[in-house]
């Protein structure tokens, strides 16, 4: 039967569990995931952001962000999209309901258990749901895990990670990085990254070739080689603003609009004014997407 059997909320830090549904099985293959489940909460400071530990049976999937991982034993048969959107779901509500100190300041396991009944409602809901009823989040998850695949465990292998973190140490490549989603591309978004290339490409051209007249004949054309070269890498860096989330991204995009604006003035003579003006609006539509396009913020989900 393709569903989700169980889920929790741990710390990532130390593996606390905070808050998990209620547990109804008590097979033997089931309990021997749980003890599986809770080896790995253990160690998830020590793998990526997402992933997928496949047995026979039964599968564990988690999704950690910040201080809290979000943890589920599902059917093997049970869409691996689907129960990604379960645990980003239980993320988003536990993130809603306590913040940081409160979660650092737990002391015994299940502190949260009020979150427990919350939990369980949402469990209840994915398992009556189908992947149609939920297109929206279900098409978004999928293109973001084809972006950013899970990494792929065997459930057998979390048997040795108790052994691990109780007997010694084991060299794991560490990644902290939560998962930041920005809004979908818009076309005049496309067009600004269009013109930005053209604009880079006419500065490159041209620093190059003066910086081939200036080396050989005009040193004092070394501040116009300077000039050229600025506002190429200036263009370079709105596209990565404008593509991917970055922190400071406002005094970012000020500083590099800044810098193609005082870059042109200075080559006047070398530009006319419409020159410089298409440059400057150029500079000036990539500044206004970038400032426009922020963090994605999250879809309310069918009846939860």
């Amino acid at each position: 039967m393709s569903m989700i059997f169980f889920a929790c909320v741990v710390r990532v830090r130390d593996g606390l569990p905070l808050s998990a549904s209620t547990d109804f099985h008590f097979n033997r293959d089931f309990l021997e995931c749980r003890k599986r489940l809770k080896a790995l909460s253990s160690v998830l400071a020590q793998y990526p952001s997402r992933g997928t530990a496949k047995g026979r049976d039964l599968t564990i999937h988690f999704l950690s962000s910040g201080d809290i991982a979000c943890m589920a034993i599902c059917s093997s048969n049970y869409s691996t999209v689907m129960a990604f959107c379960f645990l980003e779901e239980l993320q988003w509500e536990f993130a809603a309901s306590y913040d940081t100190t409160s979660i650092n300041l737990a002391s015994r396991p299940y502190a949260f258990l009020e979150f427990d009944n919350v939990i369980q409602k949402v469990k209840c809901h994915f398992n009556r749901a189908s992947s149609s009823q939920m297109r929206a989040n279900w098409e978004k998850m999928q293109e973001e895990l084809k972006f950013q695949p899970p990494v792929q465990l065997k459930l057998e292998d979390t048997e040795l990670m108790n052994g691990v973190t109780n007997g010694g140490h084991a060299e794991v490549h560490v990644e902290v990085a939560p998962t930041y989603r920005m809004q979908r591309v818009t076309p005049l978004g496309i067009l600004s990254l269009v013109l930005n290339i053209m604009c880079g490409a006419l500065n490159l051209i041209r620093g190059v070739h003066l910086a081939e007249y200036s080396f050989q004949e005009d040193h004092e054309g070394l501040g116009n080689v300077i000039a050229f070269f600025l506002p190429f890498i200036a263009c370079v860096f709105q596209c990565y603003l404008y593509l991917f989330y970055s922190s400071a991204r406002k005094t970012k995009t000020f500083v590099l609009f800044f810098s193609v604006c005082v870059c042109n003035i200075y080559l006047y003579g070398l530009r006319n004014l419409w020159q410089i003006a298409f440059h400057v609006g150029v500079a000036s539509l990539s500044s206004h997407q970038i400032l426009t396009r922020q963090l994605m913020e999250k879809q309310p989900d069918c009846g939860v």
